[in-house]
């Protein structure tokens, strides 16, 4: 998707919900094969991010990582989701998208496969964006933060960094609930 593409992703408006749904009542297919149930995610947070390998924002995955380390063993989940919806910045090919995250960041926590987040949304995505007080990615790297019933606790934009104050004190909050 191009620059025009993308602009044109902007003026594409997203109805909301009145009350949360529960977003683990979803499937994605993983990157490396086979799919994610995400309801095998439920009793935990889970932090769902659009990424990409071309970003000027991609350094994230090492924050991402870090948070992960630093939290999975008390039940945090952190799921990426490839993209290729913002200006291309992801690239074509399942194996040298895994390749890059692991090589460059060594990136261990679920990668679903390249999905489209804005454009014509996988339905998870859809269901993240209809979400009261949410709303669409922006760009490559938005957070949303998903409590351990399965409903949006937060999201945060893309240029808020994982190892921010306000997304670590969420993801300790969820963890504590």
């Amino acid at each position: 998707m191009g620059l025009l593409s993308t602009a044109k992703l902007y003026l594409q408006r997203t109805e909301t919900v009145d009350a949360p749904t529960d977003l683990y009542e979803h499937e994605i297919g993983l990157l490396e094969g086979g799919t994610l149930d995400l309801r095998t995610l439920r009793g935990n947070p889970t932090l769902i991010v659009n990424t990409a390998s071309k970003c000027g924002l991609t350094p994230q995955f090492e924050g991402l990582q870090a948070l992960y380390d630093r939290f999975g063993s008390q039940g945090l989940q952190v799921v990426g989701s490839p993209s290729g919806d913002f200006a291309a910045q992801e690239l074509d090919d399942a194996d040298a998208i895994s390749g890059f995250c692991q090589r460059n960041y060594g990136v261990t926590f679920t990668m679903t496969e390249k999905v489209s987040v804005r454009a014509n949304p996988h339905p998870l995505w859809g269901d993240l964006a209809r979400q009261p007080n949410s709303g669409p990615p922006t760009w490559n790297f938005s957070k949303y933060l998903v409590g351990a019933d399965g409903r949006l606790l937060a999201r945060f934009s893309s240029t808020t960094k994982p190892d921010s104050s306000r997304l670590t004190a969420a993801i300790e909050a969820a963890l504590h609930a």
